[in-house]
């Protein structure tokens, strides 16, 4: 993908009277990290970058956008936000325009096909205490990393996210403007989630139970999530309460759970929660269940159409019921 033409389309993007800002990637202030950028003057577009270091999803940050009051100067300035997205955050956008979360016409999306993006934890594992700000790029199968003065190559199988191996939709599903070729859609698969699904339930329950004696219920997983938009949480509520607020192996079971059915066929993959959650629990293990579900039971497969209908608002005789007692 051609950086330059991003920062074009940026520019262009910028110059259109009825976009008032951008939301891209920029190089972070040390090591291998980004940052979001917010930018508005289109001469400010030359700071945007896309690297295999840009893991985060910037669409939370869309539902963060202010609603402008009506009947004010400031409601009839140009409201409609520029995007970088890559194909799970299309997919992300897709159910927000589902579930009414944002309007389509509010949004101009700059789709970036994506490669896949790099795992934090293992980068830093494998070049630690790194301090200047990193450059990292991908050619022939390879990272080549620019660190300390230095350039290493490294084999990108190393250092890819996991969930980036297992991406379906590497292509954005929905852009106004699409840099780069157009990637294949990888086939349908869960090999994984049968695998855990073919042990024993006691040994299933003992790992999570174990998984879930870490969690600190710092909420890092619900605050980042771009499907967890609502401006008040069921699970914040003391009337009636679902959650106490004790730290404790039943409570952080109930919040993953209760969590995790929230985002039954909302789930796009992202992998957000486990990238933010800093006692490294495996949450996309539940995530991607209920997606296989969605999926296998129901034949719906998560923020591909922007015009589906949401999985669980919906019925149909044909649906299967034999759960139903």
């Amino acid at each position: 993908m051609s950086i330059q033409k991003l920062k074009d389309e940026a520019a262009r993007a910028l110059g259109r009277k009825d976009v008032k800002y951008l939301i891209g990637y920029k190089k972070g202030s040390y090591g291998f990290r980004v940052s979001p950028a917010f930018i508005e003057p289109k001469e400010d577009v030359d700071q945007l970058i896309m690297s295999p270091l840009c893991n985060m999803s910037l669409v939370k940050y869309v539902m963060m956008e202010e609603a402008l009051p009506s009947l004010t100067e400031q409601a009839k300035k140009p409201s409609k936000i520029a995007i970088v997205a890559r194909g799970c955050d299309s997919r992300a956008i897709n159910l927000l325009l589902e579930e009414k979360g944002v309007p389509r016409e509010k949004l101009y999306i700059i789709g970036v096909s994506c490669t896949g993006a790099i795992d934090q934890r293992k980068i830093e594992a494998r070049f630690p205490q790194v301090t200047e700000p990193a450059e990292v790029t991908e050619e022939n199968g390879n990272y080549i990393i620019n660190v300390n003065g230095q350039v290493h190559t490294v084999p990108k199988e190393e250092l890819l996210a996991d969930l980036c191996k297992l991406c379906r939709y590497p292509t954005p599903v929905i852009y106004d403007k699409l840099i780069g070729d157009k990637l294949p859609t990888k086939p349908f698969h869960y090999d994984e989630i049968k695998a855990f699904e073919a042990l024993p339930l006691e040994e299933r329950l003992a790992f999570w139970q174990q998984q879930f004696t870490k969690c600190v219920r710092c909420y890092a997983c619900r605050n980042v999530c771009p499907l967890c938009y609502s401006t008040i949480c069921s699970l914040d509520s003391l009337t009636p309460q679902w959650l106490r607020r004790s730290v404790d192996t039943s409570e952080n079971f109930m919040f993953q759970i209760i969590r995790t059915f929230h985002l039954a066929g909302r789930c796009i993959g992202c992998g957000e929660c486990e990238r933010v959650c800093p006692m490294n629990l495996p949450l996309m293990k539940l995530n991607r269940k209920l997606a296989q579900d969605a999926k296998l039971l129901f034949g719906y497969d998560s923020g591909t159409d922007p015009k589906a209908k949401p999985l669980l608002t919906t019925f149909h005789s044909e649906d299967p019921q034999d759960f139903i007692l």
